[in-house]
């Protein structure tokens, strides 16, 4: 890839980031601001936004790479990428937003009145945000290698850097107009260079020249390694695997959630969902024809460690000349944009809980060192391990997600019996296990066989034991109900239209009046001090 046409197109990239991110400083005033941009984003800059961090360096590149190694089994990833949305929209998108938390350990404490529980679920999304941060800042490296030169950690704190100076300086305020712009280049840096990939491939007669009509390794070799081994001896539960953890792990991905809370109201995230899923299935069409491309144009990658680079290495090789450098450029520019936006969405989610629930006071101040700290240590952890591919480390978040958020917010939502001590029961055995089982993955402690194929996708089991969990234990402890749960579960489900007539009506009338003493399932009615004077 000619270096003088890509780097100028990254840098653009980073410069546009900063800039907007500069201008989200301006328009930001409190905290409400920062946290959820004050509830007021429409449906269509919320779902552009929302694809934008959704759609990262897993689906930029490494869907391409799947298929090229492994072929059309590898198509499950952005079918359930995207199918996760629609369980999205039936079952919790606008109950969360009715909720009107800031963060799922909000939502957690409101909902089942314990602060034992928002303290184990902040955990877990630090922890859930973590394993997807890293994978990020590690396909930023790659990108940054392959266009320079440079060592891959310069990609990663490249792009550390420039997250933590947007984030910070005008949090969700600023991020959802770089996300919204990230995705729309995002689109343009993969159709543009499609569309003439395929006028190359056909002005060839559908054939690659000779020299790159080499046969394929078997499925299972060079970049698929570690993970892919077991695909090879127990194909159809790994599919199983892939297709539990990304179906039912969208709904619970940190920086997925926490955009919902931005919406004015439940109608509106519904909306907001349903606007997603037309622009990530649209999105979604292109990256397995980078991959088919790459089977005939670059086969040589899957012998190697670098098969999610088939989507910027193929304008080069299939296009020469000038015309070659400037989509391998704007390829570039989108990856980057790639891994700017998920990774300005999840450090945005992990700062929130680390300023809410770590750090000892709230506030602004405290919020950008939250992101400091949310960024340092994601850049250590891509720093210190390789060599797994990027959709797969992104499917590990998945699979944890999976196991402990989705049981929470669908029976959270939608059975008023779950109890604090079934939620911590869940949380545990079902994301405890997968957490474990995919740290045990990438730390190579089992390469093949059954075990390895249980440990490297283990939502199928996982899942049903966070369930379990929750369910036999609440049934179990029927005196833990929250007491305010019926006026709970109404908030939930009732329009804000409702709520707010039954907010209305005098003490003594009807059976769903709000308790006096119930916790707030919200902070909007008790919002946190404005982001001027001391606290900026």
């Amino acid at each position: 890839m000619n270096e003088a046409y890509a780097i100028p197109a990254v840098a653009v990239v980073v410069l546009a980031t900063v800039l907007i991110g500069g201008f989200g400083l301006r328009i930001s005033r409190t905290t409400s601001d920062f946290y959820v941009a004050s509830r007021t984003v429409g449906p269509r800059l919320n779902a552009a936004a929302i694809s934008g961090e959704y759609l990262s360096a897993a689906s930029f590149l490494g869907v391409a790479g799947l298929v090229l190694v492994h072929g059309p089994d590898m198509l499950w990833y952005p079918v359930g990428y995207t199918a996760g949305y629609l369980v999205l929209l039936v079952f919790v998108a606008a109950p969360l937003r009715r909720s009107g938390a800031y963060t799922l350990p909000d939502f957690a404490e409101g909902r089942l009145e314990s602060r034992q529980v928002r303290r184990v679920v902040s955990m877990f999304v630090v922890g859930a945000g973590w394993l997807y941060l890293v994978p990020q800042l590690q396909g930023a490296g790659l990108t940054l290698q392959i266009l320079t030169g440079a060592p891959r950690w310069f990609g990663a704190a490249l792009v550390a850097t420039v997250v933590v100076l947007a984030v910070a300086a005008g949090g969700m305020r600023s991020i959802t107009f770089v996300q919204a712009f990230q995705y729309w280049l995002k689109l343009t840096a993969l159709l543009v260079p499609a569309f003439f990939l395929l006028l190359a491939w056909r002005g060839q007669g559908g054939h690659p020249p000779a020299p790159a009509a080499t046969d394929l390794p078997t499925a299972g070799a060079g970049a698929g390694q570690p993970l892919a081994t077991s695909r090879a001896d127990h194909p159809l539960y790994a599919t199983y695997g892939l297709i539990v953890a990304t179906f039912l792990g969208t709904m619970g991905l940190p920086h997925v959630v926490v955009r919902f809370y931005t919406s004015p109201h439940g109608r509106a995230a519904r909306r907001t969902t349903v606007v997603v899923l037309a622009l990530i299935g649209v999105f979604y069409l292109l990256p397995p024809l980078y991959g088919w491309l790459g089977r005939l144009y670059v086969p040589e990658l899957t012998s190697a460690q670098d098969a999610d680079a088939t989507v910027l290495l193929l304008p080069g090789r299939m296009i020469d000349g000038v015309a070659g450098d400037l989509l391998g450029a704007l390829v570039a520019g989108g990856a980057f944009a790639a891994f700017l936006s998920t990774a300005s969405g999840l450090t945005m989610a992990v700062a929130g809980v680390v300023s809410q629930d770590v750090l000892p006071t709230r506030g602004v101040r405290h919020f950008r060192l939250g992101v400091v700290l949310a960024m340092a240590v994601a850049l250590g952890g891509a720093l210190l391990v390789d060599g797994v591919p990027v959709a797969d480390a992104v499917g590990m978040a998945f699979a944890v997600s999976a196991s402990s958020f989705c049981p929470l917010l669908v029976l959270g939502i939608w059975w008023r019996r779950l109890t604090p001590p079934g939620a911590l029961a869940g949380l545990f055995l079902g994301g405890g296990s997968a957490l474990l089982a995919v740290t045990l993955t990438v730390s190579g402690a089992a390469t093949s066989g059954w075990l390895h194929t249980l440990l490297a996708w283990p939502a199928v089991w996982s899942v049903p034991v966070g369930f379990l969990a929750m369910t036999l234990v609440s049934l179990a402890t029927p005196d833990a109900i929250p007491p305010h749960t019926t006026a709970t579960m109404t908030r939930l489900h009732l329009p804000e239209s409702l709520n707010s007539l039954r907010a209305s009506v005098p003490k003594g009338r009807g059976e769903l009046r709000e308790h006096p003493r119930r916790p707030a399932v919200t902070r909007e009615t008790s919002p946190p001090p404005t982001a001027r004077g001391d606290d900026q």
